[in-house]
C-alpha cells in the first residue's frame, strides 16, 4: 500500500514511520511521498535524508482552501497514494479532500479521544486534573478529532507533570503506535464499517 504523509513541522511521527520502514516493520506499507504545507520545516529534511520525495504545497500562496487541497491531491495522485497519514499536519481538511480518500486518512491525537479534542490536548488534560491521558490513532472525517477510533494507548499523568512532560511521554507511545496501525491497515487487518472499526488478529 502506497502511503503519502502530510506534515507541517518537526516530523517526529514521520521519523517513526521512516524508522519502521527502514527496519522492515512497515511492510506491506511503503512511504512514497511526503508533503508539507510549510516550507523549510525539519520534516522535509527527514524525508530527504531517507530518500523520499519531499514536496511543499504552501497553503499561504493559495487564495482558496479548495485550490490548496486540489494541488495536494494532484501531488498525491502523481505518486499513486492509497492511504494518507497526517503526521503533525496542522490544517483542517475539507470535504473535498476527505471525499477523495474516504476512510483512507489517518491521524494521531495526544489524548484518549473523545476527551480533549483540538489543540493543546496535554495542557487540557493537566488543567482538568485527569489521572490518565494517552494517544489515539483514528480515521479522519469531517468532525474535529471525531473520526472512528482505530487504536488507543493510555499514558498516566504523573504528579508534577506539566503539559510538556506529559506530551513527551505521549509522543513515545505515539511513535510506537502509529507505524503499527499503518502496517495493519496496509495488511488489510483493519477496516471500518460505518463507525465500527474491525481489527482482525494476524
Amino acid at each position: 500500500m502506497k502511503i503519502g504523509v502530510l506534515v507541517s513541522g518537526a516530523g517526529t511521527n514521520l521519523q517513526a514511520l521512516l524508522d519502521a520502514e527502514a527496519a522492515g516493520k512497515l511492510a506491506p506499507a511503503e512511504i512514497v511521498v511526503v508533503v508539507s504545507n510549510r516550507p523549510g520545516v525539519p520534516a522535509l529534511a527527514r524525508a530527504e535524508k531517507a530518500g523520499k520525495p519531499a514536496l511543499v504545497v504552501d497553503h499561504k500562496i493559495f487564495l482558496e482552501r479548495a485550490a490548496f487541497e486540489a494541488e495536494m491531491i494532484t501531488e498525491l495522485e502523481k505518486h499513486g497514494v492509497e492511504l494518507v497519514v497526517l503526521a503533525g499536519f496542522m490544517r483542517v481538511l475539507t470535504d473535498r479532500f476527505l471525499d477523495r480518500y474516504p476512510l483512507r486518512i489517518v491521524n494521531t491525537h495526544p489524548s484518549l479521544l473523545p476527551a480533549f479534542v483540538g489543540s493543546d490536548a496535554p495542557a487540557q488534560a493537566i488543567a482538568h486534573g485527569v489521572k490518565v491521558s494517552g494517544v489515539t490513532v483514528h480515521f479522519v472525517d469531517a468532525s474535529l478529532d471525531g473520526g472512528p477510533i482505530i487504536a488507543q494507548v493510555a499514558v498516566p499523568v504523573l504528579p508534577g507533570d506539566d503539559a510538556a512532560a506529559l506530551h513527551a511521554r505521549i509522543q513515545r507511545e505515539e511513535h510506537r503506535l502509529l507505524p503499527e496501525v499503518v502496517r495493519r491497515l496496509a495488511a488489510g487487518l483493519v477496516s471500518c464499517q460505518g463507525r465500527l472499526v474491525v481489527d482482525r488478529a494476524e
